[in-house]
């Protein structure tokens, strides 16, 4: 989050006006306006690895995958989710939606806080929305909040595949982190790469002296 855009509260129409002649993204929560602070390399990479997958396998389907750009509309606030699947049309406006089945958010250090309690309980207010994923870009790990009787969550690393529930699609947490650049990653491929060459080269095996 960034510096409040202005000094009193304003409406949420004053804010959609802004929005679409404003140099830079601003999200609306409880009538204030907040800058959106540029996303890093990894950021943009994991917004753009996940979107890719979900966008992929949903093909021929009723669901349309949104990244970056598209507002969600939760009450009277408005976000700008790092990606998100609707799978019914539900808006009044072609500038937000509000009925996300799944919303995605990769975390910053800047976010990190905000994106696991106030904006998740948010989030988790719209009638529609199943799953809400956290993406760490510091570390590889990939938490799933689930809508079941209560909202639960589930943790997933390298070498697991994730299976989103509300939208009957599986997708690895390796193919998630495809290309971006952290120590669990590089751990990871070197370890794959140390096993392909063994089971290629068997007779490569260190003997012990």
């Amino acid at each position: 989050m960034g510096l409040t855009y202005a000094n009193n509260k304003i409406s949420a129409e004053e804010y959609l006006r802004g929005e679409l002649v404003a140099e830079f993204k601003h999200e609306f929560i409880d009538g204030e306006v907040y800058a959106m602070a540029g996303a890093s390399e990894n950021h943009n990479l994991l917004s753009g690895n996940i979107f890719a997958e979900l966008k992929n396998q949903l093909k021929d389907t009723p669901c349309r995958t949104f990244i970056a750009d598209m507002k969600v509309k939760v009450n009277n606030d408005f976000f700008y989710p790092d990606v998100m699947v609707v799978c019914e049309k539900n808006s009044d406006s072609e500038y937000y939606q509000q009925s996300p089945v799944i919303i995605v958010e990769v975390l910053s250090p800047s976010t990190r806080k905000f994106d696991k309690t106030a904006k998740r309980l948010k989030y988790q207010n719209i009638a529609t929305l199943e799953e809400y994923v956290l993406i760490d870009q510091t570390i590889a790990e990939v938490e799933v909040f689930r809508r079941k009787e209560h909202w639960q969550s589930f943790y997933y690393y390298l070498g697991d595949a994730i299976t989103f529930d509300s939208l009957g699609v599986t997708v690895l947490v390796e193919d998630i982190y495809y290309q971006v650049n952290n120590d669990d990653v590089l751990a990871f491929l070197q370890k794959k790469n140390q096993t392909a060459v063994t089971d290629t080269n068997p007779n490569l095996v260190t003997q012990k002296p």
